[in-house]
């Protein structure tokens, strides 16, 4: 008797409509042991879960971990409580059970429903099933935005966290209440900003008195919030958000992001957005928050008329905390314009964070140029090392690369599967045009992609200017392009060292 090696496959998502009770993880396997303990062709190779994860894809953490075990042999026998525990993807589950698990020898059993593969050929009724599942889930996704929009049009709060200056409500997670300490904090940065400091001051005066941070401030009072950027202080970004956050003025802002089930949040136009004003208590008027737009709208058209690029820009940063280096750039007695580089992290949160590094834009220029004039006295050794560079450029096949050129392969393979399924009659025209047109567009995104890594491996083979420069053994000009292609970073260290690191320099250099 085969005794077949069963990976036992539990998933629980309230977003796919599940009732937990019935379908909680720890019932689901209570009943796929006690299933497992009747049968003597079946051993336990391992319990495999995905909590809080959608039925409608398979990038599932728990299940792809699964389809690794087998695909090493260490497991052939998959179970389920039920087809739904699969998969609500009903073009997906089909290539599984149909296809993908027949390939590889495994066996399939779904509990429940009375499905095992190893006894009988799949019944008439699996399509059915599938297609039921993935139904089911599109009614309750599209169930739950049309009551998250109700409740958004009727003024209620709908987030998993307040903003900052404000709490959820005792008694009421729906309404807002005002939090008074941060609340004077908020007032407190409009009456600096109306009264002449400009973002990055203020951040800065904020962290010198020690004022914790949104993010910090909420995880202090117990919410188990956490900054995806992980932000510890007070920053421009941080800033520029409260005073641009319409919230304060007693409005209730909200679906300014959208969530389509199989698709990635995208930001909503302005005019999607669902505004509804009077629903909570301002902490500022309504006539200070529109001056402050006014201002801020003024200040950012005459900082974009000073703002000039540079071609160090991106390439230069501080050797010491790694933060990019911000130019500073004034006229002297005598006309002359002074460009001078600071490290980031000073510029924005004063010297108890870092150092300023200064140094001009004099002495990066001439340390880059005397630098090449000094390697160019070894030429033979550069051209072979940058011979070795652009050769593995040019043969190196990235993994971002093999992802989308797979993407590409795979979304074609999905259209002819989705067209063969039309012709047999398992999908209706409209389905067969919705999923075409999804495959189609996750297509195109996928193609971008490797046009993007293929004409950057085109450039890897030409390399022209490195070429030259090793041809005519000298270099007078810097240009932005040059520089970009040949120099990876730029390192300023405090007293004015200088370290450049090259795109093609060898290791041990």
């Amino acid at each position: 008797m085969t005794v077949f090696r069963t990976a036992l496959y539990i998933r629980l998502s309230r977003e796919d409509g599940d009732r937990e009770e019935s379908y909680s993880v720890e019932n689901q396997r209570k009943f796929l042991l006690a299933y497992l303990e009747r049968q003597e062709d079946m051993e336990l190779q391992g319990i495999y879960v995905d909590d809080g994860y959608t039925g409608t894809d398979f990038c599932r953490p728990g299940f792809q971990d699964m389809l690794a075990r087998i695909r090493k042999g260490e497991a052939d026998c998959v179970a389920v409580k039920d087809l739904s525990r699969f998969g609500r993807d009903y073009i997906e589950t089909g290539r599984y059970l149909e296809r993908e698990f027949p390939r590889m020898g495994v066996r399939f059993v779904a509990v429940a429903d009375g499905i095992d593969s190893s006894r009988q050929a799949y019944d008439m009724l699996l399509p059915i099933k599938n297609i039921f599942n993935e139904q089911y889930a599109r009614d309750i996704s599209r169930k739950i935005r049309a009551t998250v929009r109700m409740k958004q049009e009727a003024g209620e709060f709908i987030g998993a966290f307040a903003c900052y200056g404000y709490r959820k409500a005792p008694g009421d997670k729906n309404r807002l209440a005002v939090d008074e300490y941060a609340a004077g904090i908020v007032r407190r940065i409009y009456a600096m900003y109306l009264g002449g400091m400009g973002k990055r001051a203020i951040a800065a005066v904020l962290n010198g008195e020690g004022v914790p941070c949104p993010s910090r401030y909420k995880e202090l009072g117990g919410e188990k919030y956490r900054n995806p950027r992980g932000g510890l202080w007070w920053t421009y970004s941080t800033i520029h958000g409260i005073l641009r956050n319409e919230m304060y003025t007693g409005t209730m802002v909200q679906g300014k992001k959208r969530q389509v089930m199989r698709r990635r949040q995208q930001a909503a136009s302005r005019e999607q957005w669902v505004t509804v004003p009077g629903t909570h208590e301002p902490i500022i008027s309504r006539d200070c928050w529109e001056r402050v737009q006014e201002l801020s709208a003024g200040r950012q058209q005459a900082g974009a008329k000073k703002r000039e690029g540079h071609i160090f820009s991106g390439l230069i940063k501080c050797g010491d905390c790694g933060s990019a280096m911000v130019k500073n750039s004034w006229k002297r007695a005598k006309g002359e314009r002074s460009q001078v580089f600071y490290c980031g992290t000073y510029k924005r949160l004063g010297k108890d964070f870092c150092t300023s590094h200064a140094v001009s834009f004099e002495a990066v220029r001439e340390a880059v140029l005397g630098e090449l004039q000094r390697l160019l006295g070894g030429t033979g050794e550069w051209r072979r090392q940058i011979g070795q560079w652009t050769q593995a450029r040019k043969e190196e096949n990235s993994p971002e690369a093999r992802r989308a050129e797979e993407g590409v392969k795979r979304m074609k393979a999905f259209k002819k599967r989705c067209y063969e399924d039309y012709r047999e009659g398992l999908l209706s025209r409209e389905e067969y045009l919705t999923y075409r047109e999804d495959y189609e567009e996750k297509e195109r995104l996928y193609a971008m992609e490797l046009e993007a890594f293929r004409e950057e491996k085109e450039t890897a083979e030409k390399d022209p200017w490195l070429w030259q420069l090793l041809e005519t053994g000298t270099v007078e000009l810097l240009d932005r392009e040059s520089l970009v292609e040949m120099v990876q970073e730029i390192l300023v260290y405090e007293g004015g060292r200088i370290r450049i690191c090259y795109r093609f320099q060898s290791e041990k250099n």
